[in-house]
């Protein structure tokens, strides 16, 4: 039996040939990228350790909500509007799906 990480990323790159948008979430930190498998580069990211979002001092709920919205904008401006989203070993819950639903808000389609 594969762990929930394969399952979920192997239904992901078999039902989809978008780009795939990534969260990995620490016990301290939040980290979103958008990743081409095609060509195995990523695209774009962004994460709590970003000074920019590390100086705000905002709760973690927050915080997911920005990355949300920042993640979305720069996937935007490079003329992406569909992605695939890859929760990883995560539940759809908590800080995962307020990031998901920031993106969502922002005009990402997924």
């Amino acid at each position: 039996m594969k762990d929930r990480k394969q399952r979920v990323r192997y239904k992901n790159k078999k039902v989809s040939n978008r780009n795939r948008l990534t969260v990995f979430r620490s016990n301290n930190h939040l980290y979103a990228q958008l990743i081409d498998d095609k060509k195995g580069i990523t695209l774009a990211s962004s994460s709590s350790i970003e000074k920019s979002i590390k100086d705000k001092n905002l709760q973690r709920k927050e915080i997911a909500e920005l990355i949300g919205k920042e993640i979305a904008k720069k996937i935007i401006s490079k003329g992406i509007e569909k992605v695939a989203f890859d929760r990883g070993k995560y539940k759809y819950h908590g800080l995962i799906k307020i990031l998901a639903d920031a993106a969502r808000s922002e005009g990402l389609n997924f």
